[in-house]
């Protein structure tokens, strides 16, 4: 039992320890070319179902598992508008994705949405995103079918002028 309460006690320790080195950002330029995992300033929250980086880009897979809520959460941004700009491409079937506010990424309670689910149709998006106070942003994506996959590249959020 001490064992096991350490083990915890040490895991989260250094999960506290990696995100508390990531400071808010006021832009963001990623193309996921050098990602072997999910960067540790990013949350990746997939249920059941796949979240990785891989092939220069960032995989939402549902398995066999469709319907799941999946999020890939940004670091965190400092209050302002902003311009985002993302590729999302699919596998087939219908795929949505819906963007949120994000006070704390472990706790969906504090996910406020920002737009309604836009059907992804394999061209490049575009949104502007206003934040009151410094937040995440939160990118749920909807797979409806089993072996569904959505794929995500050149994020890019610029302050709008």
């Amino acid at each position: 039992m001490k064992k096991f309460v350490l083990t915890g006690i040490v895991m989260t320790g250094g999960f506290l320890t990696a995100k508390a080195q990531c400071k808010p950002v006021a832009s963001l330029a990623e193309s996921f070319d050098t990602w072997k995992d999910i960067h540790k300033c990013w949350t990746a929250q997939s249920g059941k179902a796949m979240l990785y980086a891989s092939d220069k880009r960032i995989i939402f897979y549902s398995m066999s598992n469709p319907g799941e809520n999946m999020y890939l959460i940004t670091p965190e941004i400092k209050a302002g508008t902003y311009t985002l700009s993302l590729g999302l491409s699919d596998n087939g079937g219908e795929t949505t994705l819906e963007l949120f506010s994000v006070d704390n990424p472990s706790d969906v309670k504090t996910y406020t949405a920002i737009t309604k689910p836009s059907k992804i149709t394999g061209e490049k998006k575009a949104f502007t995103v206003s934040l009151k106070k410094d937040s995440h942003l939160g990118l749920k994506v909807l797979l409806n079918g089993v072996h569904q996959a959505v794929y995500l590249d050149n994020l890019s959020l610029q302050a709008k002028k």
